[in-house]
């Protein structure tokens, strides 16, 4: 793997956070090209490859434990443009001779944070408390005399530093996320005020790159399609760098949205040219399901049957040297794969369910993007508003929306009250807006009243979320009387369900798929 050319752009140092490519992601929003590096990544390297500035990501461990990531011991010396988020803050504060430790209050989600300093990473602010994103347990409990205080919040006094003399600072919240108020502002206040960075990166440029790049590929490529944003942009990406050499495969594995072969014959067959075979596995999925409950072993059990089906197809079409799949970043560091010391906070059927054993080797164009991303590079590639505009469907389909064991009753009424939800939405002038919107099922039963009769059936939890990259999610906070309209509708017209319920949890704590 050639070493990305960052001269001029922002290196990221990757201590495992699950927001450490999204940090990325927002530098590049700001035309400034971003990469993320190992985060034992030596200074004297950073100097050699001409970065402008570096930013220490967040990360799982704490900065005390035995066996926690380190950064070069030279980065704090003050000679280079540094910007700790979280655990990379809290390295910079211990690296100083300040102290970090158990946090008397845990901070997760929204905080208050008072700026008591203006300029530097503020300037230009409105007023004086932000919104802040937080997802920490440790904190600084001790400053050194060489750093300020910049900003602070009821459970973190330090929740913003500056090194005294030196183009260093550090924070405790997240300004990468989206749920951080003015969090982009900050981030550009460091990297084109504090660094200096230059605007060398668009979507255009990554579009002609990877087109280059994908048209060097030898051999024939298997594609594989579900009518999800992320493998329609990898197919027709795909289509233009290789052409006759790919063949795309839909597989129906009886775990899909309502009419999603249709969408795809009509998308990328009709519209595009893409040769397109479908398969018909819904009884394999289902019978390697049979019994399975527990929500990793569902996804395993995905990832493992999509790619016996995929060697199966490529022995009787093939060869085939490589299989293309549409994983975006969040299935990657989800799944702890990115590279750095990450957490696994759930496996994604196509990044951990793969055997090591696949005849054909993996290309995933899109693995280094986001969903808006990917949406923007969809529109360069022509593909119509109502394909790119989909909400977000998980690889494994509704396995992860049926808790519990898998069965067809959960799966007819996951299917049909998913689609109703999608359908009230866009009715309101809401579909757009959201992030995504569904419902799932588990074995929660509930006393229902039908006419004159008592009945027993499931309870319907219906979920709608607003985001921009997945990382963080917040619940929508819907008119009362569009959920009446989804409710009376999922208990009149569903067969079993009884009650509907309306999460409202955020990510984090929680995830934006049930399982």
């Amino acid at each position: 793997m050639t070493e990305p050319d960052l001269a001029g752009g922002i290196a990221v140092l990757d201590f495992g956070g699950q927001y450490a490519h999204l940090i990325c992601r927002r530098i590049r929003a700001l035309g400034v090209y971003s990469a993320l590096l190992p985060h034992d990544t030596k200074l004297s390297r950073l100097e050699e490859m001409k970065v402008s500035g570096v930013v220490l990501s967040g990360g799982p461990a704490s900065v005390y434990a035995e066996g926690a990531p380190r950064a070069d011991s030279e980065l704090f010396e003050g000679k280079a443009p540094v910007l700790g988020i979280c655990y990379g803050y809290q390295l910079m504060v211990k690296a100083h001779g300040g102290e970090v430790g158990r946090a008397e209050k845990r901070e997760y989600g929204r905080s208050s944070v008072k700026v008591v300093e203006g300029g530097g990473l503020f300037d230009g602010l409105r007023g004086d408390r932000l919104i802040c994103w937080m997802s920490h347990s440790d904190s600084a409990t001790r400053i050194p005399s060489t750093m300020e205080v910049l900003a602070a919040s009821d459970g973190s006094p330090y929740a913003a530093v500056r090194l005294s003399g030196a183009r260093q600072y550090g924070v405790q919240f997240h300004p990468e996320v989206s749920h951080t108020e003015h969090g982009q502002e900050v981030l550009s206040n460091f990297v084109l005020g504090v660094c200096g960075a230059r605007k060398t990166w668009s979507m255009e440029s990554f579009l002609r790159t990877s087109v280059e790049s994908l048209s060097r590929i030898d051999g024939r490529v298997l594609c594989a399609v579900s009518g999800g944003v992320d493998s329609s942009v990898t197919a027709v990406l795909l289509n233009r760098a290789v052409g006759d050499r790919m063949q795309c495969v839909f597989i129906d594995t009886g775990l899909l949205r309502k009419g999603e072969p249709g969408l795809v014959r009509e998308l990328l067959g009709k519209d595009f040219g893409v040769r397109v075979a479908f398969v018909d596995a819904s009884e394999r999925f289902l019978g390697a399901l049979a019994g399975a409950s527990d929500p990793e072993e569902k996804r395993r059990i995905v990832g493992r049957t999509f790619a016996e089906v995929f060697e199966q197809y490529a022995k009787e079409h093939g060869p085939f040297a490589y299989l293309a799949q549409g994983t975006l970043y969040p299935d990657v560091i989800e799944s702890g794969r990115s590279g750095g010391p990450a957490s696994v906070i759930k496996t994604h059927h196509n990044v951990g369910g793969l055997p090591a054993g696949l005849s054909m080797k993996v290309v995933e164009p899109l693995r280094e993007l986001y969903k808006d991303e990917v949406r923007e590079l969809g529109r360069l590639l022509g593909l119509p508003p109502g394909a790119v505009e989909r909400h977000p469907f998980p690889g494994p389909g509704l396995a992860v929306r049926v808790v519990g064991q898998v069965t067809e009753e959960k799966l007819r009424i996951c299917r049909d009250s998913s689609d109703i939800v999608e359908q009230v939405l866009k009715e309101e002038g809401l579909y757009a807006s959201a992030w995504q919107a569904f419902a799932f099922v588990g074995d929660d039963m509930v006393t229902g009243v039908l006419g004159d009769e008592r009945r027993l059936g499931h309870l319907v939890t219906v979920k709608v979320v607003e985001s921009v990259d997945a990382m963080t999610a917040d619940w929508s906070r819907i008119d009362p009387t569009v959920l009446e309209r989804v409710s009376n509708r999922i208990t009149n017209e569903v067969q079993g369900a009884v009650a509907v319920a309306y999460s409202i949890s955020s990510k984090p704590p929680a995830t934006i798929e049930p399982q």
